[in-house]
């Protein structure tokens, strides 16, 4: 690639390099972005094979098969190299044309690959087998000496497990589990859910920590939440019997008095006004009393 991208000039050379490594850094964990970048390079520099088969690998990760399959072609007639053949006949299958992966597979084309492209292209050929419906021609398919072998190579993982999900899908349980567990041995990155998939054979179910975790958090939520409703009446009941401050104070400012305070009051009122009807009614009498002395007077001194 390197001497690819020294044939454009420096600036160009540096602009499309940035955008490919882009491309390599996020297929994996972001195709669409990896894809957007490699469009750009595509713009820049569509004479580079390194970047017709980069733009050729995004756009396969997106399953946009018909454009990575153009890709490819493309990549491969400037280079003349056959290294694409596999991943090219894969693009035939996204597209939904079985048939036409297994006559790739069948070319001259697959003499020239080397070991892990041979075995990729065994793995397409099966895949396509099964698109057909053909269970026992892929597991036979599958059936090759680099799967027997005790060796573990890069592609080990992976035929393994191919070999063991052909086994399970034509109801050959117990050979699925071994070649789940084979697949397993092989598989240190953790590149396969093999481990997933025997434990299921074996009936066994994964509790989701984190799910109970959120289950938990949420229940301690609800208890502080009762917990500020508890307060929150607490200090509303305070604030019913909190003092009053002085009406002759400068700073007064009235506040909603105590529904148990007023009623106190208002009967006390009825008290006061009951008292004095009770006066009032002494200072009649006594008034009427007066005036009957005075009338009874009156005559006397007039008889002086």
């Amino acid at each position: 690639m390197r001497q690819e991208l020294l044939s454009l000039p420096k600036g160009l050379a540096e602009e499309v390099s940035k955008n490919l490594v882009m491309v390599a850094r996020l297929i994996d964990e972001d195709p669409e972005r990896a894809y957007a970048y490699s469009r750009i390079a595509l713009r820049l520099a569509s004479r580079v094979a390194a970047v017709r088969e980069a733009a050729g690998f995004a756009a396969y990760a997106t399953q946009k098969y018909s454009e990575a399959l153009a890709e490819f072609r493309a990549a491969k007639r400037m280079t003349g190299s056959v290294e694409l053949w596999p991943v090219m006949a894969d693009c035939e299958r996204g597209l939904g044309r079985p048939e036409r992966a297994l006559a790739m597979a069948g070319e001259p084309e697959v003499q020239k690959l080397d070991k892990a492209g041979q075995v990729e292209m065994r793995l397409v050929a099966a895949g396509a087998r099964r698109d057909q419906g053909q269970l026992e021609a892929a597991i036979v398919t599958l059936q090759s000496p680099e799967l027997a072998s005790s060796t573990v190579q890069p592609w080990t993982a992976r035929l393994r497990y191919a070999y063991a999900d052909a086994l399970l899908a034509a109801d050959r349980e117990d050979e699925a589990r071994e070649w789940f567990a084979k697949t397993l041995e092989a598989d240190k990155d953790g590149a396969t859910d093999a481990s997933d998939r025997l434990a299921e054979l074996d009936g066994v179910e994964f509790v989701d920590a984190s799910a109970e975790d959120a289950d938990v958090d949420v229940d301690v939520d609800d208890e502080d939440d009762d917990d500020d409703d508890a307060e929150v009446a607490a200090a509303e009941r305070a604030s019913d019997v909190a003092e009053y401050y002085d009406e002759d104070d400068e700073e007064y400012e009235p506040q909603e008095r105590p529904v148990a305070s007023v009623r106190a009051d208002e009967e006390s009122d009825d008290r006061d006004e009951e008292s004095d009807d009770r006066d009032d009614e002494f200072d009649v009498t006594d008034e009427d009393a007066v005036t009957d002395e005075g009338d009874e007077q009156e005559p006397d001194r007039d008889k002086v």
